[in-house]
């Protein structure tokens, strides 16, 4: 099936990079290109990408903004030369669905946009440890959000694994779990949390105080 994707810079040069390193795959095709936010918006309405590849530096309306308004309708994959926490933190507040830095690799670009097709979020470990460091620095909530009152103890052990970013198949091996059931737990977690995806899931673990930072790579809450 092929990806439609859409490019969103204000730089004329930089669309046209992307779309020839896109082009070149058989499975991905531009659909189009906006120079700014406000652009952005119109084009998803017309032409219906599977995935926008957004800046966030832009005239008019920045990739921020933008991102907020359209991530119910498409998945929006960040790409940015700004290495900050907070675009990084912010980007994924709006709703992206994953955040590159622009001088990545083209084949890494290539399988971001796919990993994020295909519904799932791209959460690279430097991620990941950018929005544990956003979160050091807030005291943990006193109580428990009644939304995660919902999830079963399997379901929240599920949802801690997410939020330090591993893969179904890692998860599974955690947990002694088949990948199918450990596919099932995820959907159940999204769906009772009304996340969009994995990405979500990760704000809201560590916003929630369900995962520490202290404990971020051993996956034991505190």
């Amino acid at each position: 099936m092929t990806i439609k994707v859409l490019v969103v810079d204000d730089q004329a040069l930089v669309r046209t990079g992307f779309r020839k390193i896109l082009e070149s795959e058989p499975d991905l095709e531009v659909v189009g290109e906006a120079g700014d936010g406000g652009a952005a918006i119109e084009a998803v309405t017309l032409l219906r990408p599977d995935v926008v590849l957004m800046d966030i530096r832009m005239p008019q309306l920045d990739g921020l903004e933008a991102t907020r308004r359209i991530a119910g309708a498409t998945r929006v994959l960040i790409l940015t030369t700004f290495d900050l926490n907070e675009y990084v933190y912010e980007a994924l507040r709006a709703g992206a669905s994953g955040f590159l830095l622009k001088d990545a690799p083209a084949d890494q670009l290539v399988t971001a946009i796919r990993v994020v097709a295909a519904g799932e979020a791209l959460l690279a470990p430097s991620i990941t440890r950018r929005l544990i460091e956003e979160f050091a620095h807030r005291p943990p909530p006193n109580t428990q959000p009644e939304q995660l009152e919902a999830l079963s103890p399997r379901e929240l052990d599920v949802l801690r694994l997410v939020a330090r970013g591993l893969s179904n198949a890692e998860i599974a091996g955690e947990l002694f779990l088949s990948g199918a059931t450990v596919k099932t737990h995820v959907s159940r977690v999204l769906h009772k949390l009304a996340l969009r995806d994995r990405v979500q899931a990760v704000v809201l673990a560590y916003e929630s105080g369900l995962l520490q930072p202290g404990n971020a790579t051993t996956g034991e809450p505190r």
